[in-house]
């Protein structure tokens, strides 16, 4: 992966892995939805945009350049335009409409953590505002630049902050700058054999510090664990002074304040290292597909799998819908063909498509397979092989890409997740389902909702949702009140039925409405009480985590 961030402004990755739609499913949307054959032009280039000029006061501009370098500072207007937003929807209609909005005065990209404090402290004592900028893979508003209030705006983008900075193998405790990417990490690592083992689907682009700053879970989570149970010390700039947590195995001393910046969002300081548990590469990669009769069945399959203590390292269960989809994004090839052959024999036309990957040493691996399998086919889960699996495997940071195509044909196209404990994930999985088509049917035709289970645990499951509907409206404005009504919808359900309004997203602007009713009005203040001691200036990504005045 390059080191400099090079994702378009109306896309995800790289360009030259996009994708089109295939005459079948235009064909299904333009059935289900009227829409999908015409194309929705977007801004590319630089006269596209509407973005006003760094509006910092030159001498401000020049007090920063003198902190970091005038090589490492940069005010030209995509580059500015390029880190005013991450990844959601409405930031990808805003960025492909031409209308980004605010955008930083100017991007600052400290050479190491010496100047990155120094220019924290600098922008506390002006009154300057700082948004982090790791991956810029953020779908939950973690990125918009917020300037109201304050004398300028600026991104501190952590580029130059990369690398394994020590590793104690005997310890499995690796260190890493918080600017490192995840595919930098993992090749760090594996010339001494060893593995994080967190692999989000931002996992190309997103960085070490991002994963923690957002308590990202990884797609192979039930496994390895979250990130944030991984993280055992860290350290962070902040605008009162840096913040150290040593890296120790347990420990009694108070509460756990490495959690405190774990989750942050940026809104208390830059996390600018972080020591990880790290583990031995996989002996074996055993990756099997299985179509279990119905979405129930296949969950209550899962929760046996993990109260058994063989559950995979991956576990996903996609909902009849998604199954349905999924293979008709696949097409139409020989493959395809001899499966739903398979199916047919079997008595199964409809199901739902479960991915089972276990990692480890060989006979670990293979001892939770032949466990799981046992109970598997006890709730009739019928086996696939592992093509479909391993195809999976290939392609699991490809999904935005999608995304991208269903956008160009003019469609909305959006995701959440949540979690639940088992006795309340049919509910939760009912209420968001029914709000969001409830929502979406609002706009006219039948609109797609899909979900899968992804994560496990002893006490509950994650859910995916996934949902595509019409775009009414024809301004940038327009299309994100649109989309505000049917995330709104969604929030209500996930609350009212007892789910986390996020489970690995994070809060970002998008979700903080909704925070308080998950931690109550004595968890707000005590992050205001966080913030405020270690960021008096309220500088950090502001309108963050906790919004301000609310």
């Amino acid at each position: 992966m390059p080191d400099s961030y090079e994702m378009p402004t109306w896309g995800w990755g790289d360009s030259a892995h996009s994708r089109d739609l295939s005459d079948a499913v235009r064909a299904r949307l333009q059935t289900q939805l009227g829409v999908g054959k015409e194309v929705e032009l977007v801004a590319r280039e630089e006269a596209d945009f509407n973005v006003q000029d760094s509006l910092l006061d030159e001498r401000l501009l020049q007090g920063l350049s003198e902190l970091v370098g005038e090589e490492n500072i940069r005010s030209d207007k995509m580059f500015r335009v390029l880190r005013s937003a991450g990844k959601s929807y409405p930031d990808m209609i805003s960025l492909r409409g031409g209308e980004p909005g605010d955008v930083p005065d100017a991007v600052v990209q400290p050479a190491d953590q010496a100047s990155l404090r120094e220019v924290l402290s600098y922008c506390s004592e002006h009154a300057i505002a700082v948004t982090p900028f790791g991956g810029g893979t953020s779908v939950v508003g973690g990125l918009a630049t917020v300037r109201e209030g304050f004398s300028g705006a600026i991104s501190v983008d952590l580029t130059n902050l990369s690398g394994l900075t020590s590793l104690d193998a005997e310890s499995g405790l690796a260190t890493f700058a918080g600017g490192t990417r995840g595919p930098a990490a993992e090749q760090l690592l594996s010339d001494h054999q060893l593995t994080i083992g967190h692999f989000p689907q931002s996992f190309e682009y997103g960085t070490v510090g991002g994963f923690v700053a957002t308590r990202s879970a990884g797609q192979s989570s039930t496994g390895y664990g979250r990130i944030d149970k991984n993280v055992i010390g860290l350290t962070a700039a902040t605008p009162t002074g840096p913040v150290r947590f040593a890296p120790m195995p347990g420990t009694a001393a108070g509460p756990d304040l490495r959690q405190l910046l774990t989750g942050s969002e940026g809104s208390m300081g830059i996390i600018d290292t972080v020591t990880l548990q790290v583990k031995k590469t996989p002996d074996v990669l055993l990756d099997r597909a299985w179509m279990a009769p119905d979405f129930a069945t296949g969950r209550a399959a899962l929760r046996e799998l993990e109260k058994a203590g063989c559950a995979p390292d991956v576990a996903r269960l996609s909902d009849e819908s998604e199954t349905e989809v999924s293979l008709l994004l696949a097409g139409d090839s020989t493959p395809v063909k001899a499966l739903r052959g398979y199916l047919g024999l079997r008595g199964r036309n409809s199901g739902c498509m479960m991915i089972t990957c276990f990692e480890g040493s060989r006979l670990d691996s293979s001892q939770r397979h032949r466990e799981s399998s046992d109970i598997l086919r006890r709730h009739g889960v019928i086996a696939l092989g592992g093509a479909p699996a391993q195809g999976w495997r290939k392609g699991r940071f490809a999904g935005p890409y999608m995304r991208d195509a269903l956008m160009d044909a003019g469609l909305f196209v959006e995701t959440l997740e949540t979690a639940a404990p088992w006795s309340q994930l049919e509910s939760v999985y009912s209420a968001v389902g029914d709000a969001l088509r409830d929502a979406l049917g609002s706009l006219g035709g039948e609109p797609l909702v899909m979900c899968h289970v992804s994560h496990l645990y002893q006490t509950g499951a994650s859910l995916y949702f996934t949902f595509i509907g019409r775009q009414p409206g024809a301004s940038v404005a327009e299309k994100i009140q649109v989309w505000h009504g049917v995330k709104s919808a969604a929030c209500d359900a996930i609350i009212q039925s007892g789910g986390t309004i996020s489970h690995h997203h994070a809060v970002g602007r998008d979700h903080a409405p909704w925070l308080e009713s998950e931690i109550g009005e004595a968890g707000i203040r005590l992050l205001r009480a966080a913030k405020a001691e270690l960021d008096p200036g309220g500088i950090m990504n502001p309108g963050r985590l906790v919004l301000t005045g609310s």
